[in-house]
């Protein structure tokens, strides 16, 4: 809001800056929410669950992850095993 004591210049210098503002505020809020930004955070986030930071394998969670696979391959053929002696 404009204080009384403003100049016409001096309010229109607060209004340019306050568009700047919000026209960064805009382009920040546009490229986070781009699908392809999106994106990219998911793949880094993933790859940094299985990668450390200096490039090798973390190997406690690609066993986790390999020991699930195996349960739920292991799950689905004892199911079909089953539903197939009926």
């Amino acid at each position: 809001m404009a204080k009384r004591d403003q100049s016409p210049d001096d309010i229109v210098r607060d209004i340019e800056d306050n568009r700047e503002q919000l026209a960064l505020t805009i382009d920040a809020l546009v490229y986070r929410t781009s699908p392809k930004t999106i994106a990219r955070r998911a793949l880094a986030s993933v790859k940094a669950t299985f990668v450390s930071p200096e490039g090798s394998p973390r190997v406690a969670n690609l066993a986790k992850v390999g020991g699930v696979v195996v349960g739920v391959v292991a799950a689905a053929l004892v199911v079909r095993h089953v539903a197939g002696d009926d």
